[in-house]
């Protein structure tokens, strides 16, 4: 990564989506996807990732019972998804170049480093362990912890600020999706767009509203 800056930057705070920003982990849903809608004889529409990507998985569950008109409770379906996604989730999912560096790097500029994932704790706790990086956030937050709000609500990115003890306009987000990206932006929060594959249809927009785009992370900020 080059030279690194390590100004003392107390009082900064980074906040990390999970899915398509820290975690190379897009393709499983890819894969969740085909076998849930094959075992029901379904296609997959091509509309299917990009229209449940902002949503907690409740919601995702309700909007597929609801469009594809199935006979079957939410929480059977979340089991099925977390059954499908553990295994990839724990053992082959990967983080994105250069993250576990940029992570250590703002520790020693003295950042406060939080989650703000719409991922499932069963899966999300498992993975950060796996990848060895559990132990390096301050606050690891799951919408479950703002009553199931979504990201186009402030909620979550304020419940994470207030766990690492930073003031909103003091922190930096960084989101692969539009709807995360305007509601930090409407907090005062700072915030970086990263291109994910699942991302490249909401490109143009993410970029227009971002303060900046990254492709993973090794050419992310080194000051917040």
């Amino acid at each position: 990564m080059g030279h690194m800056d390590t100004t003392a930057n107390a009082g900064k705070g980074a906040i990390f989506d999970l899915d398509g920003t820290l975690l190379d982990s897009l393709g499983v849903w890819d894969d969740v996807d085909e076998i849930f809608f094959r075992r029901r004889g379904i296609p997959v529409p091509d509309d299917y990732q990009e229209a449940v990507s902002p949503l907690a998985f409740p919601d995702i569950a309700d909007y597929t019972i609801r469009r594809f008109h199935l006979d079957e409770t939410p929480q059977a379906i979340m089991n099925e998804w977390n059954d499908l996604a553990f295994a990839e989730y724990t053992q082959k999912v990967r983080l994105k170049p250069g993250a576990k560096s940029y992570l250590e790097h703002l520790r020693a500029t003295g950042a406060r480093l939080g989650v703000a994932s719409t991922l499932m704790p069963s899966l999300r706790d498992p993975t950060l362990e796996h990848l060895g990086i559990a132990g390096m956030f301050d606050a690891v937050c799951g919408i479950e912890e703002v009553g199931g709000l979504n990201k186009d609500h402030p909620d979550l990115y304020l419940h994470v600020a207030d766990r690492m003890g930073v003031a909103p306009g003091e922190c930096t987000v960084f989101e692969d999706i539009v709807v995360g990206v305007l509601t930090a932006k409407r907090l005062g929060m700072t915030a970086w767009a990263m291109l994910d594959d699942s991302s490249r249809s909401q490109w143009e927009g993410l970029a227009a509203a971002a303060d900046g785009t990254l492709r993973d992370f090794t050419t992310a900020p080194l000051v917040l």
